[in-house]
């Protein structure tokens, strides 16, 4: 029998109405009761001004970036600069206490100027001089943007210059004077999902509308690429398709125009650096007698490669606990990011005459996590890398491949972790998989307010880090913070993403209730203490948990969610997570989406443990009409349900830090408040001792 996917009974489908009046006057309502019932009393306030002390701390590291003219460039916010300074600095400068940095634009100055709540979109600077670059600036944190070309000698927009009009735009240099570009043209200029369907060469002086037309993509597709290598001595164009999440087609421009097919798999990713070719494959690749598994990297000269050959070396095969996390060029070396039950490990690889040798990479202690920062594969061998764990801050290191490595900058420590330690325990899950998950807080403590994150999706890996935030909100407060690592994300590779996708989807959720299950078994937390936390598809998450597993947990928290599945795909970019989700459109598919589809599945006589949906107007990823309407259901039927919606911010829900400490603190507010009865609440334990009169003053 077929199984309806007509949406003509939702009754909350005004609220999807982003601007319109009776939505607005909602979302005011909801806002207002939200703020009343956690922003009162001195606790907010404290908790608040504890939040934007971490992010506004003048000694936190400013992680750069390098776009091969030796400069290190950051993007800073602070108290002083809320929107941020754009700005770089020589090696020398950086490696200062305090740089004499060299600010290149100052986004609040240009708001302020300009009449717009602009925030940093990014850059991209024309190679070999990078004197010119094309900035994008968002309104609000969406993720459509203005382009306009930037002089960063002259400080200042080029006059008559690059410009591109608000859109989800793709663009990037080819030369001085022409750009690869994808953006909204009008009718018939983007997907179905929302992204660039054509990618136009568009020659300085020229209008837009009739830059030359370089390839097409379908309308069905996710969205059309275009990019240029410019690496000298290997100067290529590439132009494709994605046509889902997971598979694509891509191609060499010729200088005649003509298109040479990439021949790799169309779900495999793949690079290319100089003269190599690295392929990842995600299902099994046969070449010959040889069948290469999913998560392996492949290398092979890429003009042997489109010669015919299939002779490629494997750089990693992955095993029951190891998977590639990662890689990045320098100049003439690769480094890899692998991980084993979620631990890093970082390694050097360098072609040679004989093969590929390999050796670890010097500048991450034994006991810490490594994460790879930066690196220059147009000029040098150098890199950053960083190195931290839940109750370690980073430290910046600056390495030179076959040379030393130099501490740069070591983060400030935000909470006291006298008696906490760092746990890793295996759930069982439904199905008997094995599921790790980490634990942070004091091992020796009873029972407590537990604080559960997870994401489980899109191939996105949940690893150790440092948090000021949860450290100072929640970890400091006598708390207990737990991160899962479940099937949907990339912890273990392609088969641990797969094994959870599409119809198999419930399977992350039975992991995350496992995991809750096994922290209760443990003594670690109970039901009733028990807090969690996610965002985006971890939003999803948190509907889903909400919905089916009620009695396990005390409070839930989802920030910018999925929740409504029959109309996901028909909402700003959804139909670009079909490959992920399934096509509700399609019965078959909508017969798994229904069991779980959040918004579908909220009953009158079950008792639903408090919840809280924070979202953002200016979200043009996930639609915030999936909080409104998840909410108004919710309110329908009785339900303990609290709704915050900021007007800035984008998919991260905060377009500047204090939008973002304010949003952090209401979060924490309720996961205490819900899980903390007690007015006396756990013992405090010390802030670093510099910020406690500001603290207490604010």
């Amino acid at each position: 029998m077929a199984i309806s996917t007509d949406d003509s009974d939702d009754p909350y489908l005004w609220l999807e109405d982003l601007d319109g009046p009776e939505a607005a006057t909602w979302v005011r309502a909801r806002n207002a009761e939200t703020v009343a019932a956690l922003t009162g009393g001195p606790a907010f306030a404290v908790r608040k001004a504890e939040i934007r002390q971490v992010l506004d701390a003048d000694d936190r590291i400013p992680y750069p970036a390098w776009r091969g003219d030796g400069y290190y460039y950051d993007l800073w916010r602070d108290a002083a600069h809320p929107r941020g300074l754009w700005r770089r600095a020589t090696l020398d400068e950086y490696r200062r206490a305090e740089p004499d940095w060299d600010v290149l634009l100052d986004l609040d100055t240009l708001a302020e100027r300009e009449g717009e709540n602009w925030v940093w979109g990014g850059a991209r600077t024309l190679p070999p001089r990078h004197r010119r670059c094309l900035v994008s600036l968002s309104r609000g944190g969406a993720d459509a943007v203005v382009v306009r070309e930037y002089d960063l000698v002259d400080r200042a927009f080029v006059d008559g210059g690059f410009t591109i009009d608000e859109a989800k735009t793709d663009v990037c240099w080819i030369d001085a004077d022409q750009i690869f570009v994808g953006t909204d043209l009008g009718p018939g200029s983007l997907t179905d999902s929302g992204y660039p369907r054509t990618i136009r060469r568009w020659r300085r002086g020229t209008p837009l509308a009739e830059a030359e037309l370089v390839y097409q993509a379908a309308t069905e597709d996710v969205g059309a690429h275009g990019w240029h290598d410019p690496t000298p001595g290997f100067e290529r164009d590439f132009v494709g398709r994605s046509l889902d999440f997971y598979r694509a087609e891509s191609y060499l421009l010729t200088g005649s125009g003509e298109w040479v097919r990439i021949p790799v798999p169309e779900d495999a990713g793949w690079d290319v650096h100089r003269e190599w070719l690295l392929v990842w494959p995600r299902t099994p690749w046969t070449l010959g007698q040889s069948t290469h598994p999913p998560g392996a990297l492949l290398a092979i000269r890429f003009d042997a490669f489109l010669a015919g050959s299939r002779q490629l070396t494997v750089l990693f095969r992955p095993d029951e606990h190891t998977s590639l996390g990662g890689f990045a060029w320098t100049r003439d070396h690769l480094i890899l990011t692998t991980l084993t039950d979620v631990h890093s490990r970082l390694e050097i690889l360098t072609p040679g005459e004989d093969g590929w040798r390999r050796e670890p990479l010097p500048g991450v202690p034994p006991d810490e996590e490594g994460c790879l920062v930066e690196t220059d594969p147009e000029s040098g061998n150098a890199y950053l890398v960083a190195s931290e764990g839940f109750l370690q801050p980073a430290t910046l290191r600056l390495g030179q491949v076959g040379g030393s490595v130099e501490t740069l900058k070591r983060a400030p420590a935000f909470f006291d972790t006298d008696g906490l330690a760092v746990r890793q325990f295996f759930a069982t899950s439904a199905d008997a998989t094995r599921v790790p998950y980490f634990v942070v807080g004091d091992p020796e403590a009873a029972a407590r307010p537990t604080l559960l994150y997870g994401y489980g999706g899109f191939e996105v890996s949940m690893t150790p880090g440092y948090g000021g935030i949860t450290g100072r909100g929640w970890l400091a407060r006598g708390g207990s913070y737990v991160v899962a690592n479940i099937r949907g994300g990339g912890e273990y590779g392609p088969r641990w993403h797969r094994a959870a996708l599409r119809e198999n989807r419930p399977r992350a959720y039975e992991d995350f209730a496992a995991i809750a299950t096994d922290l209760v078994a443990r003594g670690i937390t109970t039901p009733d203490q028990l807090g969690i936390e996610g965002g985006s598809n971890g939003g999803l998450l948190m509907g889903v948990m909400l919905t089916r597993y009620p009695t396990v947990f005390g409070a839930v928290v989802a920030h910018v969610p999925l929740l409504d599945m029959r109309r996901y795909h028909r909402l700003l970019a959804g139909a670009s997570w079909i490959a992920e989700y399934g096509d509700p459109d399609v019965p078959e598919d909508w017969a798994y989406l229904r069991e779980y589809s959040p918004y579908h599945n909220v009953r009158s006589e079950v008792r639903y443990p408090p919840v809280l949906f924070i979202t953002s107007t200016r979200d043009d990823r996930v639609h915030p009409g999936h909080a409104r309407k998840m909410t108004a259901r919710l309110r329908e039927h009785g339900h303990d349900v609290a709704y915050y919606e900021n007007v800035e911010g984008g998919h991260g829900a905060a377009a500047n830090n204090e939008q973002r400490a304010f949003i952090e603190a209401l979060s924490l507010e309720f996961l205490w408040r819900r899980l903390v009865p007690s007015t006396g609440g756990l013992p405090r334990q010390p802030l670093r001792p510099h910020d406690r009169t500001s603290v207490a003053g604010h």
